[in-house]
């Protein structure tokens, strides 16, 4: 005897694979929907909980991820927390990239893009970003001082130049008080830039060792190499940039005395050298007064001798922690070495070659671009492990190709996207269109 039920399983409206009733139809339409809804509300909400997770840690271990025992434990393989606290350095450094003018028919070519006020919201670290920075300080190098490679230079080519005589060479911030909670600490950060593309850049600096006399002393031992040295105290009409930096970070340390206070040194390339040698200055003149002093620094070439090396391996408030990748030249070039020049500090090495979702680029030049360097420090699972990324890290990959195309072409994001609207062009009311690519600040005197 059949049952009313029976009519699900037979007859022309029975509920069946191929067909189905509208109601029915429409009923597993809502289902799938509320399907997807609640799986995307759960990712938001891991995404969430493992921020919260990496907040918290930073507050409680702050003086372990900033070197305080040598990083002893948490390179390889590298500790979650410390991938994600060297990969938000790391995107301060990006940002220096991000926001330079490079296009010489501005009259502002050379300087930052953004204005102090607004920096962080426009080079795109404000949006869920919990480790909150607001600039200080813009730092200007001094480019008739000594002259540089074009792939750190930019000279506009315009009659109405703002200035022919220095280059935006990058920013000193301090962390906010939303920021400082995360942190654990009030921290000082300063920023150097570097060179973002060109890896063969190194080869236009003459391999010379010299004293530091500004760092060490008159009499001092340690050499370090002469390109860097020039820069950091290039000196202009006004002031160096070790200088500017230094009176900066000098202030700050006073206005914050009360607090827990570190000091954060960052850069990549160029810049990675220039914050070694920053960062050693810092503390063997007592400019942090006794707070800790860590330096962040991405594919750095040698700075100086083994005396620089025995000298700085002494201090007992600063640690450097270098990030090489295993096919990047500027690590192990010959001024390592075979001219004199020691690396300093710690390293955390890493092997962009393990990623998946990139395009195979052994000795290619973006093994050495700082963007591919943050993508193997959020996947990195160790020298002998294979490449991960880890969702308590959680990072975009589209960021990979932000200025190359490196990123396999599957994941269909366009290369070199990171592009200012229109380059800058902007309509004016009468239809026609002026550049307008830089924000007035009141550090344009330089």
């Amino acid at each position: 005897m059949r049952t009313k039920n029976d009519n699900i399983y037979r007859g022309r409206n029975c509920l069946s694979i191929d067909h189905p009733p509208r109601n029915v139809k429409h009923t597993i339409s809502k289902m799938a929907l509320c399907i997807k809804a609640m799986a995307v509300l759960i990712i938001i909400h891991l995404n969430m909980v493992n921020t919260k997770m990496l907040e918290d840690n930073v507050a409680k271990k702050w003086h372990e991820l900033n070197g305080q025992n040598h990083w002893e434990g948490l390179l390889d393989p590298l500790d979650i927390d410390m991938g994600g606290y060297i990969i938000q350095y790391g995107e301060l450094a990006q940002s220096t990239y991000d926001a330079f003018i490079t296009e010489t028919a501005s009259k502002y070519a050379g300087k930052c893009r953004y204005a102090k006020g607004d920096f962080f919201s426009k080079v795109g670290l404000k949006n869920g970003n919990h480790f909150k920075y607001g600039v200080t300080k813009f730092v200007y190098y001094a480019t008739s001082s000594n002259p540089l490679p074009d792939a750190f230079v930019i000279k506009s080519s315009s009659k109405e130049a703002l200035s022919t005589e220095s280059n935006w060479f990058g920013f000193v911030a301090v962390s906010t008080d939303e920021g400082t909670k995360v942190l654990g600490r009030r921290d000082i950060v300063i920023v150097w830039r570097g060179t973002s593309q060109r890896s063969e850049w190194i080869n236009d600096f003459k391999f010379l060792l010299v004293s530091a006399p500004k760092v060490f002393g008159e009499n001092a031992d340690p050499k370090v190499h002469l390109g860097w040295y020039s820069i950091y105290n290039s000196d202009d009409s006004k002031t160096s940039a070790r200088e500017q930096v230094l009176s900066e970070v000098q202030k700050l340390v006073k206005l914050y005395k009360d607090e827990e206070v570190s000091i954060t040194v960052t850069g990549h390339s160029l810049g990675a050298a220039v914050a070694t040698l920053n960062a050693v200055d810092i503390v063997a003149n007592g400019y942090n007064k006794g707070a800790p002093v860590t330096a962040f620094v991405f594919t750095s070439p040698g700075v100086g001798d083994d005396n620089f090396k025995r000298v700085v391996s002494g201090y007992k408030d600063l640690r450097i922690l270098r990030i090489e990748n295993e096919y990047d030249p500027v690590p192990n070039h010959l001024i390592t070495g075979l001219f004199g020049c020691s690396h300093v500090g710690e390293v955390l090495n890493i092997d962009t070659t393990k990623s998946p979702y990139l395009k195979s680029f052994i000795l290619h030049p973006n093994t050495h671009t700082l963007e591919v360097y943050l993508h193997g420090v959020a996947g990195t699972q160790g020298t002998k492990g294979e490449f991960k990324l880890d969702e308590m890290i959680n990072r975009d990959i589209a960021l990979v190709n932000k200025y190359s195309a490196v990123l396999e072409d599957e994941y269909l994001v366009p290369e070199s996207w990171w592009i200012e609207k229109n380059k800058g062009m902007v309509q004016e009311e009468d239809g026609s269109w002026k550049l307008k690519d830089h924000e007035v600040d009141e550090d344009d005197m330089f």
